[in-house]
């Protein structure tokens, strides 16, 4: 099957019957589902969506987010998922840059971050808000989700519609989080998200019909290919957790047999099991996981261990946005610790000579979308896709990201060295949640080293350290020790050039909502050396 309608259209035939998403308890079929999404389909079109046209799309992770993708896309529209930790600035950039004749907004955080800019939007006609009390009364651009969909169908002309899609339709347009810069929207093909879907299950198989929890944006590429298109591919289950401070909660009660997570998540999942020696995986819902997924970033070494010694394999893959998600995966029989794999079924992958990561094949992004209009190759003339990574690959053909290329520091020496190697040490040590290296075009490298603060917490209280606030142990001796220590253990293990020769310990952890991380839980590296360049000075005083 070619397109993403078509597979649907499969489902909702041969497994209308089975769940397929799920949030609060509400629970719709397969063929409830693509129902729901005809109605939605309709009801766009009454407000003149037609094939071609882009929709913005700002909602947490649930339902009515994915169902409004699904419903465009057996348009022939094209939908752009934006951040919902954009700034108001963004919006209008993205919003223009994408030719948004409609935008399809949650509830009143949505709609403040749209007002600002409304004016400077003119291409955009129509703004649907899902939550009544959060429509604009007074402005004509504003309509209430329940005034555009209903009950209503028709059939007959949607049937007729998604039939006319092709392979080579663009089925999302993807914006990258900007941790580098302006961000680039993405376009992707009906070809990219399924060839990436086969080849993925073909070398570390998904269990067919798979119970999945979905809590990280739908514009990161990784929650949108599990949830959206795997979801799709497989028929599987996808329950919504749209705050993922609840994603405990949700995992115990789904007991989902697949789990994707950034490293940010098995790390912390790691510490709550590790914290209670008595603790098993069925205290955080993962004891009836068969497969597991760990990208974005490396996955410390000491936390795939200890998973592996509870009975959960994580396979580790690596890819961009770019490249549909996933362009190399390990697997449960074919696996190396530090390492993201082998190339998926159909892709290619080589090093230039300083050692910056290419890849071909099907999975690989259509283009860019220009402000003109135009699309712009992802690729050189021979296919290649140039990713800005920086890797080695093994005798075996395993590949092993170094760093991102332009994120090497280079020491007023002329060392080169790669910051994440250095974060990754640091992290191992259970106080420390998030660290950033810094050195560039320095005479040494220094830290930034965020606390764990629930690990930090109880190690406190188990040697009855008292503080009138968390954010207080960042400077309490017997922490700052403690972090001493672990940044000596991390010394050990780096040559005398890469070693970490000062450091500071902040007191609030970095989220998306203070700048320094994206949706995607990615540190933003410019904005950290921006927003402490004060500190980093001191450092080097």
């Amino acid at each position: 099957m070619s397109t993403i309608p078509e597979l649907l259209h499969r489902n909702a035939e041969q497994y209308g019957d089975m769940p397929a998403l799920s949030h609060n308890g509400q629970v719709l079929t397969w063929s409830e589902a693509r129902t729901r999404i005809a109605q939605i389909a309709l009801g766009l079109s009454k407000l003149g969506v037609r094939k071609g046209d882009r929709v913005a799309i700002m909602m947490s992770s649930r339902p009515e987010h994915w169902l409004t993708d699904q419903a465009l896309v057996h348009l022939g529209a094209l939908p752009a998922t934006v951040y919902g930790t954009m700034p108001s600035s963004q919006i209008a950039y993205v919003a223009n840059h994408s030719g948004a004749k409609v935008a399809v907004l949650e509830g009143a955080g949505e709609v403040d971050r749209w007002l600002p800019v409304l004016d400077q939007l003119p291409a955009l006609e129509r703004v649907v808000v899902l939550d009544p009390e959060a429509c604009v009364a007074d402005n004509d651009r504003f309509v209430k989700w329940s005034d555009v969909v209903t009950d209503e169908t028709d059939l007959d002309t949607f049937e007729t519609g998604w039939r006319e899609i092709t392979e080579d339709d663009p089925v999302t347009l993807i914006y990258t989080s900007g941790t580098t810069g302006i961000p680039k929207g993405v376009l992707l093909t009906h070809r990219n998200v399924i060839a990436n879907a086969e080849a993925w299950d073909a070398g570390a198989p998904i269990p067919q019909h798979f119970r999945s929890v979905c809590y990280l944006p739908l514009a990161h590429i990784a929650e949108r290919m599990i949830s959206v298109y795997m979801a799709i591919h497989k028929a599987g289950y996808v329950t919504f957790c749209p705050d993922p401070s609840q994603l405990v909660g949700v995992l115990l009660q789904t007991r989902p047999t697949s789990v994707f997570g950034v490293p940010r998540i098995w790390e912390k999942l790691a510490a709550a099991l590790r914290a209670r020696p008595d603790s098993s995986l069925v205290d955080v819902g993962l004891d009836q996981v068969t497969w597991a997924c760990s990208a974005a970033a490396p996955l410390q070494v000491d936390v795939q261990e200890y998973f592996r010694e509870q009975g959960i394999a994580i396979i580790e893959a690596w890819g961009m946005t770019e490249t549909t998600g996933v362009a190399t995966s390990t697997s449960e029989t074919d696996f190396r610790f530090g390492s993201v794999g082998t190339p998926i079924l159909g892709t290619e992958i080589k090093l230039l000579d300083d050692g910056e990561l290419l890849v071909r094949g099907p999975i690989v992004a259509s283009g860019y979308l220009q402000d003109d209009g135009t699309v712009l190759p992802v690729t050189d003339d021979e296919g290649w896709m140039h990713s800005g990574d920086i890797g080695r690959i093994d005798e075996d053909g395993h590949l092993y990201i170094i760093d991102r290329k332009k994120d090497l520091i280079i020491t007023s020496g002329g060392k080169n060295i790669a910051p994440a190697a250095l974060e990754a040490l640091l992290t191992k040590h259970p106080l420390v949640g998030q660290s950033l290296a810094y050195g560039d075009r320095r005479p040494y490298v220094v830290a930034l080293i965020v606390l764990d603060l629930d690990a930090t917490t109880a190690w406190a209280a188990s040697r009855g350290i008292v503080v009138a606030a968390p954010s207080e142990l960042a400077s309490h001796p017997d922490v700052v020790a403690e972090i001493d220590r672990a940044v000596e253990i991390a010394n050990q293990d780096l040559a005398r050039v890469e070693q970490i020769k000062r450091y500071r310990v902040l007191p609030t952890e970095w989220t998306p909502e203070g700048g320094e991380m994206t949706a995607s839980l990615k540190i933003m590296r410019r904005a950290v050396h921006e927003k402490y360049g004060d500190l980093f000075d001191a450092l080097y005083a």
